[in-house]
């Protein structure tokens, strides 16, 4: 077991661990007055975190993404990763009739008032990423510990707390959001991640087995299995099916993505009714190496900096 595992077994300890590394890069970016030292500090993380050289100007995808944490953290797409935010605007875009119905949004995990949730739901912040709780069961959930959760979750800068400079969370107002638990008849939840470069979406990935044996499949939007991967992740076993109303994903990917020389379009499909899931500006924190490299220049080669 890693140091980082024993931390997490004790959450507590855990949770100080996090605020000190939140603090100390909070720091190194603030002490970084130029370009150049914000340049260095992003190279110095991209080698750390991919053991490869970062090439400037970058030329491969995931160093476009390093380059766009720098100079492209602007404040359209901080409201757009806001998950409470971006509601408003995918409802003007492309209708409301896409948004997960909403239960409820809070700044304070005690300002909720459980007795007017169903007994399925979704917790989450609006201001972070794997911050949140799936309730199947209301009368199970352990109000106590999620509070501890939600309160801690609150307190992070996401810019800082995580491991990739990602500014645009750090503009973020923290708040709770309540979403309706959605599944598909075989209770399950695909999720469908559309890779968009100037409002075209050219790709697109389907996770498997997150919690114990994860697969990812990439597709064009021909519905063909690509020969290349993003990170480790491996391919299913079996392939899977085209979803239900895929040219109306595409067509949703596109507008959602139009006017944005690159963003990540997520978008649930539920025995065929399309949900929007968020919007990805930083791919993988660009840690995340596209294999083989000719995949990952392929990319970066339909991102016009």
């Amino acid at each position: 077991m890693n140091i980082k595992n024993i931390l997490r077994n004790n959450m507590g300890i855990y949770q100080s661990y996090l605020y000190v590394i939140q603090a100390y890069n909070k720091l190194r970016y603030k002490l970084c007055k130029t370009d150049e030292q914000r340049i260095a500090l992003i190279k110095s993380e991209y080698k750390r975190y991919t053991k490869m050289e970062l090439s400037w100007p970058p030329i491969l995808y995931t160093e476009k993404i390093q380059y766009s944490k720098l100079f492209d953290s602007n404040r359209e797409k901080s409201d757009l990763t806001d998950k409470w935010k971006v509601r408003e605007w995918v409802k003007e875009r492309i209708g409301e009739e896409y948004l997960i119905p909403l239960l409820g949004v809070w700044n304070a995990f005690e300002d909720i008032n459980f007795d007017n949730l169903p007994d399925k739901f979704v917790l989450k912040t609006n201001h972070a990423s794997a911050t949140n709780v799936i309730v199947e069961n209301k009368r199970e959930l352990d109000t106590n510990k999620t509070k501890k959760k939600f309160n801690f979750w609150m307190k992070l800068d996401f810019a800082y707390a995580g491991k990739g400079f990602e500014m645009h969370y750090s503009d973020i107002n923290p708040k709770i959001i309540a979403e309706e638990y959605i599944v598909d008849s075989n209770g399950e939840l695909n999720d469908y991640k559309f890779l968009c470069f100037n409002g075209q979406p050219y790709f697109c990935w389907v996770d498997v087995g997150r919690h114990n044996d994860h697969r990812r499949n990439v597709y064009n939007m021909k519905w063909e299995l690509q020969d290349w991967r993003q990170f480790s992740y491996l391919n299913t076993d079996a392939p899977l099916s085209k979803p239900q109303n895929f040219e109306k994903m595409i067509e949703i990917a596109g507008m959602l993505s139009k006017g944005f020389a690159h963003v990540r379009v997520d978008l649930y499909n539920v025995d065929g009714k399309i949900y929007f899931g968020e919007m990805t500006f930083t791919n993988g924190k660009g840690y995340e190496l596209i294999i083989p490299e000719s995949a990952n220049k392929m990319l970066g080669d339909l991102w016009d900096l």
